[in-house]
């Protein structure tokens, strides 16, 4: 249950009824009342709600907003409800206070709720498509993918909390100038390592995998037999890929056409790096529910039928012997070309075939993607060529998100194009726990710009927001524990209206807004709202565990409330970080 939205509404009904009542005592003149806002102020001492409805309704009831508050206050009927007592303040605001009553019915919720509080009815059950990470396959994933994977994995999960029936999609780049690419690269490398050279450096490094690559990079510089061209990828994985064909192959591919030849070695490597890629992202705690093949859209015919489906509502012209898309009519800046004069279709075509796919094919009532900031171009295009298509376009939601730059002793970490040695998933991996990792990439909204300190995210103190989140619900355990070993029940009910200092109040009140949280994060597409409730929670926790004894409480009526309080605290630290996907351990 949100209890800060059933209050809300609540106010609303009894404010509405207030000024029915001063209407019909004549106070005010029977004339619509206007919209107005019932809000939490950010400072408590003006109360847990106020409302402008006096200001807002002045000019209609032609009455000063401080008059107009005054008779509100003293027609409304606040006995049954969830509120204590009301007042005036400034030139005509009204704030409310909650009752004692709503305080202790938002912990029993919490404690009859368990693993099911914060979840929302907010999606209504629609289906909605998370496209997240969707790295080429010709390659390692780098830091980029780290966030966005952090990002996407967090926001499938939020909006399942929020009642959305939410999957998880990986759309595998597996056609296309990548592939031409990758297949290129690969039997670059192949034939290097088929030279009298090659071989030998093979012979002299068969079971050193990082050496046979230092070894090839030797070979591969300016001015060398076998200097790499700018339009092939670097990577030791290409030279790994080669090697392993060739210790394997030998010679077989060598006096093939070079069209066979890189077929052979992509059919040989593509399948181990989405093997790779799945691996990984298991490794990262991602799983998802569909693997999308581009591949299957060019197959099944779908990206031309796309072409052929512009050119019958008249959104194409041909020019230079190539197929355009009129964008332009659709508010982009330019038109973009469709198919090549050699006939081979563009990027875009597979990419609107695919989005078609995900809300025409498969009726998903959104699709959400999680892109780089390179992608703001991108976007309208996309969503020109859909709305041409009879699909509407705002269906398409995408999640933009920067770079991240990474910090080692107070420094960026720079990273080697040249030799391909670059902090990939894996070695970051490596490096930090993927507590951090997962906790970190959502800490800030996915377009804001974004350091990872890699020192700070091992660092084991309050500094580190993830071990200030985790050694809360570890105080919390460690707690009860000790209660328990010394032979006190924890209970199974208390008098929660005993709670009644600040800190408690705040505790309180802050686990009360979880499921308005989860809500406002999955309509904004921003998991970091659910990490700065974890720590905002951990910060309050850890306010009133200083202030308030819970084992040496003023009286054992008191202690069971707090005890039950904890207890609650812990629940609620473990539905968000079950979120979040991260660990939530019992002893630090």
């Amino acid at each position: 249950m949100d209890f800060i939205q059933k209050a809300s509404l609540q106010l609303r009904t009894l404010i509405i009824e207030a000024l029915g009542a001063v209407t019909a005592d004549g106070g005010v003149p029977a004339v619509p009342v206007p919209d107005f806002a019932v809000e939490i102020p950010a400072d408590k001492s003006h109360g847990d709600f106020a409302t402008n409805v006096a200001m807002v309704s002045a000019r209609a009831f032609r009455m000063p907003p401080r008059k107009i508050a005054d008779l509100i206050c003293g027609r409304i009927d606040l006995g049954d409800s969830l509120f204590e007592r009301c007042e005036v303040a400034g030139a005509g605001f009204i704030n409310f206070f909650l009752s004692r009553k709503w305080f202790s019915d938002v912990v029993r919720n919490v404690l009859d709720e368990k693993d099911g509080y914060g979840k929302t009815d907010y999606g209504k059950g629609k289906r909605i498509l998370v496209e997240f990470v969707s790295a080429n396959p010709t390659g390692p994933m780098h830091i980029g993918n780290a966030r966005g994977g952090a990002i996407g994995d967090c926001l499938a999960s939020v909006l399942q909390w929020a009642g959305y029936h939410a999957e998880r999609e990986f759309y595998v780049n597996d056609a296309g100038n990548q592939i031409e690419k990758f297949g290129k690269s690969l039997s670059l490398r192949y034939m290097q390592l088929c030279s009298e050279k090659g071989q030998q450096t093979i012979y002299n490094c068969m079971s050193d995998t990082e050496k046979l690559c230092s070894e090839i990079y030797s070979q591969s510089g300016e001015g060398e037999a076998f200097e790499m061209p700018e339009d092939v990828y670097l990577g030791t994985d290409i030279i790994e890929h080669s090697a392993n064909y060739y210790k394997k192959h030998l010679f077989e591919l060598e006096n093939v056409s070079e069209e066979e030849r890189r077929k052979a070695l992509v059919s040989y490597a593509l399948p181990l790096n989405i093997e790779g890629l799945e691996r990984d992202l298991k490794k990262y705690r991602i799983v998802y529910d569909n693997w999308f093949r581009e591949s299957r859209l060019h197959e099944s015919g779908e990206t031309m039928r796309i072409v052929d489906k512009l050119r019958e509502t008249g959104h194409t012209y041909e020019q230079d012997g190539a197929v355009w898309f009129r964008a332009t009519d659709f508010g982009v800046d330019k038109d973009f070309v469709l198919v090549r004069a050699n006939g081979i279709p563009t990027y875009v075509v597979p990419d609107i075939a695919y989005h078609y796919d995900k809300l025409v094919t498969r009726k998903f009532d959104k699709a959400v993607n999680v892109l780089g900031a390179d992608h703001h171009g991108y976007v309208p295009r996309l969503k020109s060529a859909l709305t041409a298509l009879g699909v509407d376009a705002d269906k398409l939601d995408v999640v933009l998100m920067q770079m991240v730059r990474l910090v080692r002793n107070g420094e960026v970490v720079k990273l080697s194009k040249r030799s391909g040695k670059a902090i990939t998933l894996v070695t970051l991996l490596d490096e930090i726990p993927i507590d951090a990792a997962r906790f970190y990439f959502n800490l800030r909204e996915a377009n804001s710009q974004f350091e990872f300190d890699l020192d700070l995210a091992v660092e084991k103190s309050s500094q580190n927001p993830v071990y200030y989140v985790q050694y809360a619900h570890a105080r919390i355990c460690s707690l009860i524990a000790n209660i328990e070993s010394e032979g006190i029940k924890i209970p199974e009910s208390a008098d929660f209206d005993l709670l009644g200092t600040p800190q408690e109040t705040e505790l309180i009140r802050h686990i009360a807004s979880l499921p308005k949280e989860i809500n406002l994060s999955a309509k904004t597409y921003d998991p970091a709202k659910i990490t700065k409730y974890a720590i905002d929670l951990a910060t309050l926790f850890h306010r009133f565990y200083d202030s308030c004894s819970v084992k040496n409480a003023e009286t054992p009526e008191i202690r069971n409330a707090r005890l039950l309080l904890c207890v609650a605290v812990r629940q609620t630290l473990r539905n968000v970080l079950s979120i979040l996907n991260i660990d939530r351990p019992e002893k630090m």
